[in-house]
């Protein structure tokens, strides 16, 4: 099966003369090319956090280093990965949608959330959390 195309354009329908058939005009619509940036790395990793713990719940792998082993790296750089999961709810769902990067490097980096991740205090981790946040950009 064929997916459709939408094309979104001004049309405009003119007769050459008395009789004649009509002739289709079609002007372009032109849009600001913008660029949106490009997702951060933890909001990436974050997502693959939650879709590797569903993948090992659900049974579709073992463990750690199944998934290792398929995704070709290290059981410690899985085990670095699913510590996200160790995070508050609130604050993965604040990684999840952290702005998207326009240029350079990302704000917030893996290195910056692993220790909060290993804090079981959700208070102490919110805490290091807003500390993160009022280190960064006010974009943040």
């Amino acid at each position: 099966m064929t997916s459709g195309l939408t094309v979104k354009c001004d049309v405009d329908f003119r007769r050459r003369g008395r009789g004649s058939c009509k002739e289709l005009i079609v002007r372009r619509v032109s849009q600001p090319v913008t660029s949106p940036g490009r997702i951060p790395r933890v909001a990436r990793l974050m997502a693959l956090a939650i879709r590797f713990e569903r993948l090992i719940r659900t049974g579709a792998l073992r463990n750690y280093a199944e998934l290792a082993a398929l995704g070709h790296v290290t059981r410690a750089r899985v085990t670095q990965i699913m510590n996200l999961r160790q995070l508050a709810p609130d604050i993965q769902e604040q990684v999840l949608h952290l702005p998207p990067t326009q240029t350079g490097r990302d704000p917030i980096r893996l290195a910056q959330l692993q220790p909060i991740a290993i804090i079981l205090d959700w208070r102490k981790q919110r805490r290091m959390w807003s500390e993160l946040l009022g280190r960064r950009e006010p974009g943040l």
